[in-house]
């Protein structure tokens, strides 16, 4: 998959359109032509279990009319009074016994051979001594061939085998319970059966289960797949379930409720979509060929203005800035063309420019040159200033040129805007005790921060603005008696570092200590380094404000714990 990636990626742009037009195209005609091929075979399919269950219902109908005829015969013969009474007579003498053959035996049993000549034998069964047998019209019931339950009801039995045999028998209805009469009939199976053989021309199969281990009847048309040799009454009795090549249909015969399957295979009805088949093909190539065709043109049409453009583009390459490109299209590609046009006139113009951007970035380093240069000369004055006034023995003087210089030189901070937490706080410390200075000691300061906390990095100018600002907005306007105090703090809660500048000035009400962040406030400084702290840390950080009006203000600095050069 690499490999056709990476040979797609290679192919000139004219390629991949037309490519990429022949794939978009062919992909919706091939799925159209699938799904009318599989739609058109499930409606094949569908009309084929219409077909089978039509004519098995009609095979149904048929075969219940039949053996319910026999069945009426048998039952004509089994509530016959006069055979009862003839049956169950303990005959003295061969007189009377010739009597009951000639009048009542032998005239029913003939009497319903030549109406049905599907009845290839009727013969009566009879457990009375005193009978003698009669050719197969009478015989003793020794000789019956059914099993010894047979006798426990008189329901009508069936019997049938593959063998050719097809035969029904039950019990005289009346007389003593010991006494045993049964008829039993025997019937053409081939006549019953044979019609069963003609319902398609070919590659189809019934079967008649009669619910024991080998079924009543079984007939398969030789065709094509397992449809040659017919299914087993094992793979019938599973169901449609188990047979997913074959259309499969069951009904129950109502006469003596049998089962009767009919089958026929899958491939037969692919095969009568070959040709429809061939039909969808052939109108896929014929939209193949279109689509061939189109895809050539459109390739060509899209791709000859970005060729002309490519050579334009080859000539800047070879440094000729004069190329005039020309568009009149209004697509994309147009607004390529024109867009690269204009790109060209301002390139020639910025040429020109280039002289005049090189003499001010020269202009550029000079004042940065001095910018540089203007910091040393600063630190310089206050170093001959601090030496002056140590030779007039002005200690205060130099106290406060120290001050100053070590003030300057962590608040500069060589340009950079991240410190330690030791650079922050010195330069805080310098400020606190140059204000102290500026303020003749009007004020008390206690500074205390944790040892643990100086190897961490923080923004610079976090603590100074605001101690600047407990100063000049807190301790200055602080009205009554008491002593002006300042408290500074720094430590370590968890994963983060706290500072607290905290004075006893004048205070501020509940309402401005909680809009003194906002946009709209004058904020005394406090919004700038709010912002900092957000922007640069995330908005989990910054500023908390606690303040009373003429108690004094509390706020604290929450960022997070990290060493220098971590992220």
């Amino acid at each position: 998959m690499a490999d056709v990636g990476k040979w797609y990626k290679n192919l000139v742009f004219r390629k991949k359109v037309f490519l990429s037009h022949l794939a978009v195209s062919l992909i919706p005609v091939v799925i159209l032509g699938v799904f009318c091929y599989l739609q058109t075979r499930r409606l094949l399919i569908q009309r084929e279990r219409e077909v089978l269950r039509e004519t098995l219902e009609q095979s149904v109908l048929r075969m219940d009319f039949s053996l319910s005829m026999y069945q009426h015969v048998m039952q004509n013969l089994v509530w016959d009074e006069n055979i009862r009474q003839a049956l169950e007579v303990q005959y003295q003498n061969n007189l009377e016994m010739y009597r009951a053959y000639r009048d009542v035996i032998d005239p029913a049993v003939r009497q319903m051979k030549l109406l049905y000549p599907q009845i290839r034998r009727l013969t009566i069964y009879s457990s009375n001594e005193t009978l003698h047998p009669h050719g197969d019209i009478l015989r003793r019931i020794q000789e019956a061939p059914w099993p010894e339950d047979a006798y426990q009801d008189y329901q009508i039995h069936w019997k049938a085998d593959q063998r050719g045999v097809l035969e029904l028998y039950c019990r005289i209805y009346g007389g003593e319970r010991k006494s045993r009469n049964m008829v039993y009939m025997e019937l053409d199976y081939q006549e019953m059966f044979q019609w069963l053989s003609g319902l398609f021309e070919n590659n189809y199969g019934v079967m008649i289960a009669n619910g024991g281990a080998s079924p009543a009847y079984s007939f398969a048309v030789p065709g094509n797949g397992r449809g040659a040799c017919g299914l087993t009454l094992e793979e019938l009795s599973c169901g449609a379930e188990c047979l997913e090549d074959y259309v499969l249909e069951k009904r129950e015969i109502p006469a003596n409720h049998w089962n009767i399957y009919l089958y026929r295979p899958l491939n037969t009805v692919s095969s009568s979509a070959i040709s429809i088949t061939f039909l969808i093909v052939g109108a896929v190539v014929f939209c193949l060929i279109i689509i061939f065709m189109v895809s050539v043109l459109l390739s060509k049409s899209v791709v000859q203005p970005l060729t002309r453009l490519i050579q334009n583009i080859d000539q800047i390459e070879g440094e000729n800035l004069q190329v005039v490109v020309r568009g009149e299209s209004r697509d994309e590609i147009g607004h390529l063309i024109q867009s690269f046009s204009r790109m060209m006139e301002r390139l020639n113009t910025l040429v020109n420019e280039v002289y005049k951007s090189r003499i001010s970035q020269q202009e550029y380093e000079t004042k940065a040159l001095q910018a540089q240069i203007n910091p040393h000369f600063l630190y310089n004055s206050l170093s001959l200033i601090n030496w002056k006034a140590i030779m007039a023995d002005q200690t205060e003087i130099s106290e406060m040129a120290q001050l100053l210089s070590t003030f300057y030189r962590t608040t500069l901070n060589k340009g950079k805007s991240v410190t330690t937490v030791k650079g922050e706080w010195d330069n805080t410390s310098s400020y606190i005790r140059i204000q102290s200075i500026m303020h003749s000691g009007k004020f008390e300061v206690e500074q205390q921060a944790e040892e643990s906390i100086m190897k961490y990095e923080m923004l610079n100018l976090i603590l100074q603005p605001l101690v600047e600002n407990a100063i000049g907005h807190g301790l200055d306007h602080k009205e009554g008696e008491g002593k002006k105090r300042l408290w500074v703090s720094g430590r370590e809660n968890g994963d983060c570092l706290e500072f607290e500048v905290r004075d006893n000035g004048c205070g501020m009400s509940s309402k401005d200590a909680k809009e003194v962040l906002n946009a709209s406030s004058k904020g005394y400084g406090l919004q700038n380094v709010h912002y900092r702290i957000r922007l640069y840390y995330g908005e989990a950080y910054g500023l908390q404000i606690e303040s009373r009006l003429g108690e004094g203000t509390r706020v604290v600095v929450r960022i997070p714990k990290r060493i220098s050069g971590e992220q």
